[in-house]
């Protein structure tokens, strides 16, 4: 009887500790100013992600089951000035002000993972321009040719008739601020390209050190964005190096759903059918090595696994239905462990 009382208040000083831990300010003496932006209909999930990627608070988790616990609701998109000395408190009532400093003023999010389509559609969906229109301009010659002459990342590469969007992967995905709905798709891409300049130039000294283009680097990284995990990305990286290496197929589920113009979600269950798996097209992994080009937004971190890999002996790699990565050497060992995850219900 005593140990489980001993048990409960052990228990009940642990969860006082974690939610003052968590409510505090994540350092009292930095009263440094920290603007972030909320884009339109950002979820609060994703609020808590862009606090904590700013380090203003310590767990997006918490902050997400916190908001819920005390239903807090009013949290407004714009800009909101922070800063790392206020505590969660603080920081929910500042994240209820209405950005007025622009009325007009428009955010959109471009998420990491995402494609030329899905970016098209959201700039539809928040500007006064058209899906076909940002399709068009894409895969503009003239236009590109003006990039050519304008961006020391962009080259001869995308004037290959076999991609199907000249752009996909070079158009940054981040959060950006137009001043309206009237905004153009050049504006738009310009500051999407602008982005990707300063991300690029991080590791030019390094993509020049290791020989390789900025196309196949940014191929590469849109792989691994859409195949792996954060904390896979390098070890993806390398199997797809390896795989190079051994004059293997990289035979990624991803490059053949993108070759046949679908998305993820058009997918049943996620499971990639045989119809999917044997189009052939110059992004198909399963026929050609590497893809034409990208088949997706690039995030920094995969763009950086693509230029720096990890060093492994991996040449195999398969997720389970909770996203949990797997690595192997051998093709019997990748054999062996999706047995397991079928007969676990973990692995369609």
């Amino acid at each position: 009887m005593i140990a489980i009382v001993v048990l409960v208040f052990i228990s009940i000083m642990s969860v006082g500790i974690v939610y003052k831990i968590h409510t505090s300010a994540v350092d009292s003496s930095d009263h440094t100013k920290i603007e972030i932006v909320i884009p339109n209909n950002t979820s609060t999930k994703k609020i808590g992600e862009i606090l904590e990627e700013n380090k203003l608070i310590r767990s997006s988790t918490f902050f997400n089951i916190y908001v819920k616990l005390f239903k807090v609701e009013g949290l407004q998109s714009g800009r909101h000035e922070l800063s790392r000395d206020m505590n969660l408190e603080e920081i929910l009532e500042e994240l209820k002000k209405v950005d007025k400093t622009n009325e007009n003023e428009i955010t959109i999010r471009f998420d990491e993972g995402s494609n030329i389509r899905q970016l098209a559609h959201k700039i539809e969906d928040n500007t006064n321009n058209k899906y076909d229109d940002v399709i068009a301009l894409s895969n503009d010659d003239k236009y590109i040719d003006e990039l050519i002459q304008k961006y020391w990342f962009i080259d001869e590469s995308l004037k290959n008739n076999n991609l199907y969007y000249k752009l996909e992967g070079y158009l940054y995905p981040d959060t950006y601020r137009f001043s309206s709905k009237d905004v153009s798709i050049k504006e738009i891409f310009g500051k999407m390209l602008d982005q990707t300049d300063k991300i690029l130039s991080k590791y030019k000294d390094d993509i020049t050190k290791n020989q390789l283009s900025v196309h196949y680097v940014l191929t590469l990284a849109s792989l691994i964005e859409k195949e792996g995990k954060t904390r896979d990305f390098k070890d993806i990286s390398s199997v797809f190096y390896n795989r190079i290496d051994n004059n293997m197929k990289f035979e990624s589920c991803a490059s053949a759903i993108y070759g046949a113009k679908k998305e993820f979600s058009d997918i049943t269950n996620r499971v990639i059918t045989n119809d999917v798996m044997k189009q052939e097209n110059a992004y198909n992994t399963y026929f050609v090595q590497v893809p034409v080009g990208p088949i997706c937004l690039p995030s920094e971190k995969a763009i950086e696994a693509a230029i720096n890999p990890n060093k492994t002996e991996y040449l195999f790699f398969l997720s389970d239905n909770q996203g949990v990565t797997y690595f192997f050497k051998t093709y019997s060992e990748h054999q062996q462990k999706q047995k397991e995850l079928i007969n676990a219900g973990k692995w369609n």
